[in-house]
């Protein structure tokens, strides 16, 4: 499922309500955080209020889904303080309860959570291969033998690695073959100049405009992340597009915000923490998270310009974050390429 990630334009308090919390952060995403993402926006928006009881088996029902996915939602609600165990009985919104509205469970929409795309499921698995073996050489990309790796049609294959084109995973070389360049240091540093140049003062003009409940839910989802024993990619991926997607969004500054497109190539290893290449050492990846808190703070308190300032700093630091992976990269040496790649200088 995908979502047009960027905010009506304007971006006012008065448009909150037409702004769902994003389904995803990445083009793969989960039944379980389907569910969370809908039962949060839900939340926030207050069309399920404070004291509603949550149990697995009516949510179960409202999304077509099994009892197991439903659960989860409901654990990754708890962990963000957003629901709290209600014994026997499932869940409850925090908050205090509207008068007379008693422990029924609401009735909530049906809303059937519809089937990934095939391309949706394999996107994952194929960018990490794919930003494993750039660190090293460029590739060539064989559709044919992608699609009969993984058991798919290359209409799948196809689809999937136009998706990749688009944020400047792959290209296509003069001859129309599917290519993925090797990243260089320079080109890093060279992304990362371009987004400190953009992003502070994009953020600089967002931060009036950013709805009071978006900036708490990132806050939240930080704290959150930072309070559980290990962190995983998806939640280090959504902390990474809440600041420096969603909220730059709210600049209203179209010409801006397309011009940060190709620096969202990277954005994709932070997906794969737990790659022996691509992964971040977690102390590195707990300051990145301060770093984005202590950025949120001075929004929530209406420091536009010291937002902009800590967050130009913060860049600084990241970039030296992603050059790591060469070093990495440079001490365990390549990885064996998939049949589907062919590795050329």
């Amino acid at each position: 499922m995908t979502m047009d990630r960027r905010p009506p334009r304007g971006g006012g308090v008065g448009d909150e309500a037409d702004r769902r919390v994003p389904l995803a952060s990445s083009p793969a995403v989960s039944l379980q955080d389907r569910i969370y993402a809908h039962l949060k926006a839900g939340i926030a928006e207050g069309r399920i209020e404070p004291g509603t009881r949550l149990l697995e088996s009516q949510l179960a029902r409202t999304f077509s889904v099994s009892r197991s996915p439903a659960r989860g939602a409901l654990n990754a609600l708890a962990a963000e303080r957003l629901v709290f165990e209600d014994g026997a009985r499932g869940y409850k919104v925090a908050g205090t309860a509207a008068a007379g509205q008693g422990n029924a469970a609401p009735l909530l929409d049906p809303a059937p959570m519809p089937h990934q795309r095939r391309w949706e499921t394999l996107y994952g698995v194929v960018e990490q291969e794919l930003y494993a073996q750039i660190l090293f050489h460029s590739l060539r990309i064989n559709d044919l033998r992608l699609a009969q790796h993984y058991g798919v049609s290359r209409t799948v294959t196809r689809d999937l690695l136009a998706r990749m084109d688009g944020v400047g995973l792959v290209t296509k070389d003069v001859g129309g073959h599917w290519v993925a360049r090797r990243v260089t240091p320079q080109r890093i540093r060279n992304l990362y100049e371009l987004r400190r140049l953009l992003e502070p003062a994009l953020l600089a003009e967002a931060a009036p405009r950013v709805p009071t409940a978006l900036l708490r839910q990132a806050r939240a989802h930080i704290q959150a992340t930072l309070a559980r024993p290990a962190i995983d990619g998806g939640d280090f991926d959504r902390a990474e597009t809440d600041l420096h997607r969603d909220l730059l969004g709210y600049s209203g500054n179209e010409e801006l915000i397309q011009a940060l497109k190709p620096t969202h190539f990277l954005f994709g290893p932070t997906r794969h923490l737990i790659d022996p290449i691509l992964g971040i050492p977690m102390h590195k990846i707990e300051r990145a998270l301060q770093e984005h808190l202590a950025v949120l703070n001075h929004v929530l308190d209406g420091d536009a310009r010291g937002a902009a300032s800590l967050l130009e700093e913060h860049l600084a630091e990241a970039v030296g974050r992603w050059l790591g992976r060469f070093e990495i990269a440079e001490n365990l040496g390549s990885v064996a390429c998939p049949n589907y790649l062919t590795p050329f200088d």
